[in-house]
C-alpha cells in the first residue's frame, strides 16, 4: 500500500513532488511476476503467475488477474488493463503469494522496513509516572510512514501495562499486541504495542514496545505517531 498510502508518491498527501506536476486521480498498474493462488473450501480457485498489481489512490493495493484465471468467482473488469479482472478479497477463504498466506491485502514490492539501533531518546509518562525514559532505542523506518521508536521491555515499566483485546496486522511487521497503561486510577487504553513474532525484515523489534504519544504524556526525538 506504500505508493498510495501515507506520504507515498501516489497518495493525496505525498511528501515529495513530481516535475512536471501530475494532477488528478492516479492509477499505476504493473506486472507482478509471482505465483498468486487462492483457496475456497478445499479447492484452488486461482493459480497464476500472470497477475497485475493495481495501485489506486484511496484504495488498498490489489491484484488483477487474466479473466480466464478466475473461473466462476465474482469479479469486475479493470478498465486500465483490458482482459484483466479484479476479485473481491473476501470471495475466497485464503490468499497466497508463493508460499506465504496473506492477510487483508497483497504485500507491496516498494514497501521497505529498516530497523536501526539509535540513541534517540524516548520518554513516556502517564499521570506523572514514567513508563519509559531511555536513549537505548531502535528506530524503525517504514516506506511512506513517519519513523517510529521501539524499546526493549527491560526499559519499560511493564508492571504498569495490561494486555488489551486490540490486535492489528501489518504485512511487514506481523500481528501486533496492544497494551493499556494502568497508573493508580488512570487507565490509558492501547497506549503501547509490540510485535511478538515479526517477519525477518522486522526481527530487530521482536517483543519491543512502541508508544502512542497522543495517548500518553511523553516526548520523543521524532515526528508524531503513525
Amino acid at each position: 500500500m506504500s505508493l498510495v498510502a501515507g506520504h507515498g508518491p501516489l497518495s493525496t498527501e505525498r511528501a515529495g513532488w513530481f516535475t512536471p506536476e501530475i494532477t488528478g486521480a492516479l492509477v499505476y498498474v504493473e506486472p507482478h511476476p509471482r505465483r498468486v493462488w487462492a483457496i475456497r473450501g478445499e479447492r484452488t480457485v486461482i493459480d497464476t503467475e500472470s497477475a497485475l498489481l493495481v495501485h489506486r489512490q484511496g484504495e488498498p493495493l490489489a491484484y488483477a488477474f487474466p479473466a480466464d484465471a478466475v473461473g466462476d468467482l465474482p469479479h469486475r473488469a479493470l478498465p486500465e488493463a483490458p482482459g484483466f479482472v479484479q476479485v473481491p478479497w473476501d470471495a475466497v477463504d485464503a490468499w497466497f503469494e508463493e508460499g506465504r498466506q496473506l492477510v487483508h491485502y497483497p504485500p507491496n514490492p516498494y514497501h521497505r522496513v529498516d530497523c536501526r539501533p539509535t540513541r534517540r531518546a524516548l520518554r513516556v509518562a502517564v499521570d506523572g509516572v514514567v513508563l519509559v525514559d531511555t536513549d537505548d532505542t531502535v528506530i524503525l523506518f517504514e516506506t511512506a510512514l513517519a519513523p517510529r521508536l521501539y524499546v526493549a521491555p527491560d526499559h519499560v515499566r511493564t508492571d504498569l501495562l495490561r494486555t488489551s483485546k486490540t490486535s492489528t496486522y501489518c504485512n511487514y511487521k506481523g500481528y501486533a499486541r496492544y497494551w493499556s497503561a494502568v497508573v493508580r486510577d488512570t487507565v490509558v487504553p492501547d497506549v503501547a504495542w509490540s510485535y511478538p513474532d515479526p517477519p525477518p525484515e522486522s526481527r530487530p523489534i521482536a517483543g519491543f514496545f512502541s508508544f502512542d504519544m497522543t495517548r500518553a504524556g511523553g516526548v520523543a526525538e521524532l515526528p508524531g505517531p503513525l
